[in-house]
């Protein structure tokens, strides 16, 4: 089973909407945050770790995963804890666009995603999803139509 551990401010960092957010309001970013994830990994078979800077202020739920707050620490420093108790590290998706970590996480054989390309993975993701949708409406449309007007 996949493991992601994800840099929760890098990602932040990445997605624009949430870059500016933050800067105004850093729970609502990390909500935002949440929610993405929440979206993207539904249904989904997989293990998910967040890693947050600083400390809980507001109790946020990940439904794949949990939330590991740095408290007094750098999120970086945690990350590295985390890849370094792991089992199986081979195992592991690193969601980050630091240098450091992905250098840390690729000699521990870790697989390694920029943010930017994960959120990017994200959004295409959501397209599908948007463009699956539509096709279904369009099929309900086609039918009750068809059902009014006498058609097969």
């Amino acid at each position: 089973m996949n493991y992601y551990i994800i840099d929760g401010n890098n990602l932040i960092g990445k997605i624009k909407s949430l870059q500016e957010l933050q800067r105004k309001d850093k729970r609502s970013s990390r909500e935002g945050l949440v929610n993405i994830l929440n979206r993207y990994f539904a249904g989904r078979k997989l293990k998910l770790t967040l890693h947050l800077d600083g400390y809980s202020n507001l109790p946020l739920h990940l439904s794949q995963g949990r939330i590991i707050y740095s408290e007094h620490q750098a999120a970086d420093i945690k990350i590295r804890e985390e890849i370094e108790r792991s089992k199986n590290p081979k195992l592991i998706i690193l969601v980050s666009s630091d240098q450091s970590l992905m250098n840390y996480a690729r000699v521990n054989s870790a697989t390694v995603i920029k943010s930017e390309e994960f959120y990017k993975e994200i959004v295409k993701s959501q397209e599908k999803n948007e463009e699956a949708d539509r096709i279904k409406e369009l099929e309900k449309e086609k039918k009750m139509f068809m059902d009014l007007f006498g058609g097969e």
